[in-house]
This record gives C-alpha cells, sequence and structure tokens, in this order.
C-alpha cells in the first residue's frame, strides 16, 4: 500500500510532466496563429503578387509577455512580382481568447523616401508604436467591438507638421467586430518631437 507522501509526490510529478509535455503544443499553436495571420496580413497589403510565403524556423523568437500572452518575432521571404523579398514580422498570441494581434511586418530592404533636407527635427523621443497605440485607442472607441487591429511597418511615413511638430502617418486594417472582414484605414498623429507626446490623432477608412 503507497503511503500519503508517496501518492502526493505521484501526484505532483504528473502534474509537471502533464505541464512540459503542454509547452510545446501551445508553442506550436502561437507559432502557427502568428504565422498565419502574417501571410494573410502580407497578402492584403501587397495584393495577389505576394506569393508563396515561408518562415525561417532558424530566426523565429517566442517569449512571454503576460499570463496569457506570447510575443512572436522572427523573418521570413514570399516571392514578389520583382523576385523573392525578405521580411521581418512581430505579433502577439493569447491563448485564452485563441486570437493573434498587433500584427506588423516589415520588408526588408525596402526602398524609402529620404526626408527633405530642410525638415530635420530631433526624434530621439518621436515613437511610431505611441503613434499606433492612440491610432488603436481611437479605432477602439469608434468601434467597441473591435476584433484585430494590424499595422503596416512600412507604410509609416514623417513628414513636417505645424508649429514644429511631426506628423506621423500610416496605414494598416481593422477588424470591426470578431467575424467581420479586414478593411483598410489610414491614420494621422500629431507629435510634439521634444517630448514624445501624441497630441492629436486621426483615422480614416
Amino acid at each position: 500500500m503507497l503511503k500519503l507522501p508517496t501518492l502526493l509526490a505521484s501526484a505532483l510529478f504528473a502534474t509537471v510532466v502533464l505541464r512540459v509535455s503542454a509547452a510545446p503544443a501551445d508553442t506550436a499553436k502561437a507559432t502557427d496563429r502568428c504565422e498565419t495571420e502574417v501571410s494573410e496580413t502580407i497578402r492584403r497589403m501587397r495584393g495577389p503578387n505576394a506569393k508563396e510565403v515561408q518562415f525561417l524556423a532558424a530566426k523565429r523568437v517566442l517569449l512571454p509577455s503576460g499570463d496569457d500572452e506570447t510575443a512572436i518575432k522572427g523573418e521570413g521571404r514570399y516571392r514578389g512580382a520583382a523576385g523573392s523579398v525578405s521580411f521581418t514580422y512581430s505579433c502577439a498570441y493569447n491563448a485564452a481568447s485563441d486570437a493573434t494581434s498587433g500584427v506588423v511586418f516589415r520588408d526588408a530592404g525596402a526602398a524609402r523616401a529620404a526626408p527633405e533636407k530642410a525638415f530635420e527635427p530631433d526624434l530621439t523621443n518621436v515613437s511610431p508604436e505611441a503613434c499606433e497605440a492612440a491610432a488603436a485607442s481611437a479605432l477602439k472607441r469608434l468601434h467597441p467591438r473591435v476584433g484585430r487591429i494590424n499595422f503596416g511597418a512600412d507604410s509609416r511615413r514623417m513628414q513636417p507638421g505645424t508649429n514644429g511638430r511631426v506628423d506621423l502617418v500610416g496605414k494598416g486594417s481593422v477588424e470591426r467586430a470578431p467575424g467581420m472582414n479586414l478593411i483598410p484605414f489610414s491614420y494621422r498623429c500629431q507629435v510634439e518631437p521634444r517630448s514624445g507626446k501624441v497630441v492629436d490623432i486621426s483615422t480614416s477608412e
């Protein structure tokens, strides 16, 4: 007959084994959900020319960012009209809701329009992420049941604003409510460059 301490030890061992064996499945699910959403975002943003989206397992990084959240970053490539295009991506996966959010991808080596030499503000405190967070909050106020909100990092543009401020503009896609089709939107933030404060935000769908 097993003694009580032995039974408790067996139960604890079984719990540990179950948790350890469940981790790879959770990791696989987070990876699959994130990369599926990134693939769909690339096709929406790049159109029918974006084909054969592939992800590099060796470049994939998963980091816990909360009780149920996992942040995923990595690299991949797809076949575009002019040949193979490399890209980086990031997204967040929530295990409790089995949903992704904050999908961002950027084409590696994509050509950027050079800013005019006269426009040289101090960008030390200017954060595109703060602008996108403000845009997401504005969309959530417009659509209280909003589902996914995705931003195209390569659509970001910076230009002179009024009163010495900086305008950050960009594009993305939003799911107004769970189950609805994603629709494109654009946004514009006015930022105080010295403090990095977003003083105005507007979105257009």
